[in-house]
């Protein structure tokens, strides 16, 4: 990045200020050292690892203060799901600092292999240690894919739950507006216990009627709903992200290994 910008300076002096073409040629050839299809992926990766770590934090404080609100009244109904948000919000942290020091590797690796590296730095050989490391991040690479895979199905749960439940609101709402009688939607509930989110011994448990749709009004919802989606488009983002880098990665395993049965030199 930094050599990017060098070259946008030096560019910008030779179209101002007239200034040698050697210096533009040097900028050229310092913008086709670029990887730029990991460039591009280390970009999604930090957008989408940023949307999913920050808003799905702040999407797991939300939701245990709406359960605690209007799901539980015994502080022990909700004392696991506590404890689960408190452990996977520490899990958030470690997964932050892991992939900004992941996606820099893959772009240090990537600026590695690049041909255009090696046209524009002279002398390079493409030896076994090298071979071996872009290995490596071949299958870390694809190990994360699947992991995010999970991840990404897992971050859809929340989302399809906060889902139903602005639907059964919208049904509780029609039938409000045709049926003056609160015994007439009554029956309309949504039941936190059936999504594993309380135990089932756990009171009230469920909201029905018009309390739901009082519930689908506050601001702790509509905030809690849109950070859920806002993490989940970020998972996907991610997951976007690696499968570029596994592209990436596949190709400059391929070169080295091009390289190192030739014995090239470059």
């Amino acid at each position: 990045m930094c050599c990017v910008l060098v070259c946008a300076v030096c560019a910008a002096c030779v179209f101002i200020y007239y200034a040698p073409s050697g210096c533009y040629d040097c900028c050229v050839r310092c913008l086709g050292a670029v990887p730029y299809p990991s460039l591009v992926a280390t970009l999604l990766c930090f957008t989408g690892v940023a949307l999913f770590c920050g808003c799905g934090h702040e999407a797991l404080a939300q939701t245990e203060v709406l359960v605690e609100t209007h799901f539980a009244r015994n502080i022990q109904d909700y004392a696991v799901m506590a404890s689960f948000i408190k452990y996977f919000q520490y899990v958030i942290y470690g997964l932050a600092g892991f992939f900004f020091l992941y996606c820099i590797l893959l772009l240090a690796e990537g600026f590695y292999t690049t041909s255009a590296v090696k046209q524009t730095f002279g002398e390079f050989r493409s030896t076994r240690c090298g071979r071996c490391l872009s290995l490596t991040f071949l299958v870390l690479t694809y190990i994360l894919v699947v992991i995010w895979l999970a991840v990404f199905a897992f971050a859809a749960i929340p989302v399809f739950f906060f889902f139903n439940m602005a639907q059964t609101c919208h049904n509780i709402n029609l039938l409000a507006e045709t049926a003056p009688s609160i015994n007439q939607h009554s029956w309309i509930c949504m039941d936190a216990r059936q999504y594993g989110l309380l135990p089932w011994n756990a009171m009230p448990g469920k909201a029905c009627g018009m309390t739901l749709a009082s519930i689908c009004k506050t601001k702790e919802f509509f905030g809690t709903y849109d950070y859920y989606i806002a993490a989940f488009v970020g998972a996907g983002v991610a997951l976007l992200a690696l499968f570029l880098y596994v592209i990436a990665t596949t190709y400059n395993y391929a070169v080295l290994r091009f390289l190192g049965r030739k014995g090239m030199r470059c």
